[in-house]
């Protein structure tokens, strides 16, 4: 671990930084000496996927293909640290919640599956047959199935989520709690109204076909590391990349590739983003449909003038609807207003606008940071408004492009992780394995949150990931968690989850993706779909961890039959060969035919995406263009009327060393940040307007209106190039301060890109 220190970071991100963190976790986590032939069969045709983000890899082929935070994923899977029985009987579940989550990271894999014991508080070994039988008497006495939640991790695979879905669709409910309701779940809900289709339009070839690229809210080279390399190719041969983000992100500036030694040799990097726009938090809306509005004027001033439109007039006129009272709207929107809201001065907006009518071919990409808001899903919108009005949508070198976060939280939705599942879905479920699956809608990670809260959901269990501590409003999470009467918990190594349990709790570890999955007829594979609807399989290369450890779909299938005796599925059959299982995908779902003969194929296959091909599944059978307003009464206006300047918006972010939840190490260095997390960012006014210096600590106050005190205490002042009235810190250290009734409007994404927050000397320090 490094010192504790706050250190400017003047090199390129990447480079040789990268590869000493390389080596530094592979020694830390004690990876075997295969190690180097593990690394060298990630993303390769038949090795493993990075479980890992979820960017596409050249036909998953490439040689050397792996980034630094894949790196740490892959080691902190393959460590030879070992999590046994021994282990528990050593430490009290009292004891262990006094560690950090990084030490209790630091643990290593799980070993064997153990049950809670309330007497002693402490995890004891358990029979995988007694471990089931408990969960089965519990779903099985429940008054309702609807008492019961079954959350999933993006690092779940197509065939695992599509048995889970079954499973529980047949025992009762549509309870589907899941990682994508706290990060794009904006997408998902606002593309299909204005393109058809909740995900990206762009393939890894349309990047090298683009002249232009919009990065929305997105720090790619801590959570989309390959993504990098894309970047760099294209500001190589000449596109304009803008960086789009409250945050002036080191990546986004300028980048060294590891895998190419003329940037190592220079040590200067490649230039990256010629262009930086900083929104204020929650200000990407009123900037977007500023630009719109931008180019509206400039198209008025060419049909005046006689010159070449703007627009393109074709596209819209062909392919669109609505565009008429969209115009008038934008045209209609007042200027001040725009700058106000987003925070960017007229001229930047002019400079944004002039990259944008000049491109040819344009991408626009983004991450969390236009979706973790009250207005997320009218952000998304006005995005794919702005991409319409060029028709940089469907055709080569342009188009939509969210980033997903974990490997496989896009494949799980598109295999029927759905609280909310279509009916024609649930039909074909029913005509193909003759049950009659549940048609209310379910509940989400909030709704779940609540239920427990309000003790109508007494089981929970969670398919991988840290649910206690990924959620929102911390405190508050955890009282539902331990008011359950059972929560169970599949997973490759301990984290706090586990430890925030239920009357009766269970910590079940699986095989991970970089190990063989033997089975009866053989080695199997699964598969996953990237953030660009590729779906490729993935083979474990390594010795699992333990022979008392099982693969997430041996478990699902004996967790089934367990549960459901007289089911007419055979479950136990589905895990002698994983095709099996893609065979019944490909009943269901028609994008998936030939799905067993499609992943032979180098790089598998793309689902395919309706709107890249201008097909829209819309209501009007059109691209529609949606009116959207500003919005000016959100609650931080109504708490920055209340409080004035001292209130601040409060973003929580990654730090370098953590992927989701999962903390790797205290260094955050692109940002200078080394030895620590409990760091908050601001604008050094903003610093100073507070009577404060860089340095000090304070404590973070939630503003909300429910009589709920919120606070995370005791983080230190770091001065950073941030918009006023803006502060960004780590979650998911600052997560208590998400209020659970704060959500993306139509969506119920957290907002955990825009707290209201107010900063106070730290209460521990003047004590």
């Amino acid at each position: 671990m490094s010192d504790q220190k706050i250190e400017q970071y003047n090199h390129p991100a990447g480079g040789w930084g990268a590869l000493k963190y390389v080596a530094l976790h592979l020694l830390k986590e004690k990876v075997p000496g295969g190690g180097l032939r593990t690394l060298l069969a990630q993303n390769q045709p038949d090795g493993f996927d990075c479980p890992g983000c979820a960017w596409p890899d050249r036909d998953h082929a490439s040689t050397f293909e792996f980034c630094e935070n894949g790196v740490k994923a892959v080691a902190a899977e393959a460590t030879s640290k070992r999590v046994t029985a021994a282990f528990f009987a050593q430490h009290s579940v009292s004891t262990l919640l006094q560690q950090s989550d990084y030490e209790l990271e630091e643990h290593g894999r799980l070993t064997e599956p153990m049950v809670y014991n309330a007497e002693s508080d402490k995890y004891q070994p358990i029979s995988w047959q007694d471990a089931f039988s408990l969960m089965a008497t519990h779903l099985n006495t429940l008054d309702d199935p609807n008492q019961a939640s079954f959350y999933t991790s993006g690092r779940t695979s197509n065939e695992a989520a599509f048995l889970y879905q079954l499973f529980v669709r047949e025992y009762g409910t549509n309870n589907f709690p899941d990682c994508s309701n706290m990060c794009h779940e904006p997408t998902s809900v606002g593309l299909p109204e204005t393109v058809g289709v909740g995900k990206g339009t762009v393939t890894l070839d349309d990047f090298d076909l683009a002249d232009t690229l919009l990065i929305f809210g997105q720090n790619p080279a801590t959570n989309h590391p390959r993504m990098m390399g894309e970047l760099r190719e294209c500001a190589k041969r000449g596109a304009t990349i803008v960086s789009i983000n409250p945050l002036r992100e080191r990546g986004l500036e300028r980048f060294s590739s590891p895998q190419h030694p003329s940037d190592m040799l220079s040590r200067a990097g490649t230039t990256i983003s010629s262009m930086f726009i900083r929104p204020t938090l929650c200000g990407d809306l009123a900037l977007v449909k500023g630009v719109i509005k931008r180019v509206l004027e400039l198209d008025d001033l060419a049909l005046r003038d006689g010159t070449d439109r703007v627009i393109d007039v074709q596209f819209i006129a062909k392919h669109t609807a609505y565009f008429d009272e969209f115009a008038a709207d934008i045209r209609a929107e007042n200027w001040d207003d725009i700058v106000t809201e987003s925070g960017v001065s007229r001229d930047d907006i002019e400079r944004l606008t002039q990259v944008y009518v000049r491109g040819k071919n344009v991408i626009a990409t983004w991450g969390m940071g236009l979706t973790q808001h009250k207005h997320g899903v009218d952000t998304i919108q006005m995005v794919s408004n702005l991409m319409l009005l060029r028709g940089n949508i469907g055709r080569p070198g342009a188009g939509l492009c969210p980033v997903r976060g974990h490997s496989n939280v896009q494949g799980d939705r598109t295999v029927g992780i759905d609280e909310k599942p279509t009916a024609a879905f649930l039909d074909r479920i029913e005509q193909v394995y003759g049950f009659k699956p549940p048609r209310e809608h379910g509940l989400d990670v909030i709704g779940t949150i609540e239920a427990m809260l309000q003790g109508q959901v007494k089981v929970f269990i969670g398919l991988g990931g840290n649910f206690a501590m990924a959620t929102p409003d911390t405190p508050r999470t955890w009282q539902a968690l331990q008011s359950c009467a059972l929560t169970v918990h599949i997973t490759t190594k301990l984290n706090r989850s586990h430890l925030i349990h239920g009357k009766d709790a269970l910590i079940l570890p699986t095989i991970g993706r970089t190990e063989i999955d033997m089975q009866e007829s053989g080695p199997q594979g699964v598969t996953v779909e990237d953030s660009m609807s590729m779906v490729h399989v993935s083979y474990g290369i390594n010795k699992p961890v333990a022979k008392t450890c099982l693969s997430e779909i041996d478990i699902v299938a004996r967790l089934a039959h367990a549960t459901l005796p007289h089911s007419r599925i055979d479950w136990l059959e589905y895990v002698k060969n994983y095709a099996l299982i893609r065979d019944d995908i490909e009943k269901v779902y028609d994008a998936f035919k030939g799905y067993n003969a499609r992943i032979q194929q180098p790089g598998g296959f793309h689902l395919g995406v309706a709107s890249r091909n201008r097909i829209w599944k819309t209501a009007s059978g059109r691209a529609q263009f949606k009116v959207l307003q500003i919005p000016k009464d959100t609650p931080i206006h109504q708490a920055r009327r209340k409080y004035g300047p001292e209130l601040m918006t409060l973003m929580t972010t990654r730090s370098h060393d953590q992927y989701n939840t999962t903390i790797y190490g205290m260094d955050d260095r692109y940002r200078g940040v080394f030895g620590q997390r409990r760091v908050v960012f601001a604008n050094l006014l903003d610093i100073q307007m507070l009577g404060f210096a860089p340095g000090d600590w304070v404590d973070l106050i939630g503003v909300w209106d429910d009589g709920i005190e919120r606070r995370a205490d005791r983080f230190l002042l770091v001065e950073f190039d941030i918009p006023r009235g803006c502060i960004s810190s780590y979650y998911p250290e600052t997560n208590p301060l998400v209020p659970l009734n704060s959500f993306a409007d139509k969506a119920r994404t957290p907002t955990s890109k825009s707290i209201p927050v107010l900063l106070r000397r730290s209460a521990a320090l003047e004590a």
